[in-house]
């Protein structure tokens, strides 16, 4: 299986590691047991961008520290394929495409904040937003309170796992 993370630093308000946190989606993915070859994008952005993303995709207001947009609502199931039958730059005849899973956007000024009230790193908020984002495109979900004891208790797993 292989995982392709696309991670990118649009901000300027904190430093960010992006390969660290392509490592730690990496890591996740690869724990998660997908099958064939995955991708996903790591954005980290200011305020303004997350807001707007969050007021035109989910009708909210204002920054948050996370948003999750997954390519299709079941990824489990299948992902979404690039377009098949063509051969592009360093692809052979006979390359399997990747499953496009989607794209998790986060605010490290907003995690920052976070942090301060929960009392925790930056970087572990910003691991906790990139695990949790991460379920988010594996079709896991906390509207419920169930939905939300299960994601959290595999968000603690992954984190023991993989985030030092």
């Amino acid at each position: 299986m292989a995982i392709d993370v696309f991670a990118a630093d649009e901000q300027s308000d904190h430093a960010v590691d992006v390969e660290r946190w392509a490592g730690l989606a990496r890591a996740v993915l690869t724990d998660r047991q997908l099958p064939g070859e995955v991708e996903v994008s790591l954005l980290f952005v200011d305020e303004e961008a997350i807001a707007a993303l969050n007021e035109r995709f989910l009708g909210r207001s204002g920054p948050t520290d996370v948003l999750a947009f997954p390519i299709e609502d079941e990824p489990e199931l299948s992902g979404r394929s690039p377009d098949v039958g063509g051969s592009g730059p360093g692809s052979e005849a006979g390359d399997e495409p990747f499953t496009l899973l989607g794209d998790v956007v986060i605010c490290p000024s907003i995690a920052a904040r976070n942090a301060a009230e929960h009392g925790v790193s930056h970087d572990d908020e910003l691991a906790l937003l990139v695990v949790h984002g991460l379920l988010h495109l594996l079709g896991m979900d906390h509207e419920t309170d169930a939905e939300a004891e299960r994601m959290e208790a595999l968000e603690r797993r992954l984190l023991e796992r993989h985030h030092r």
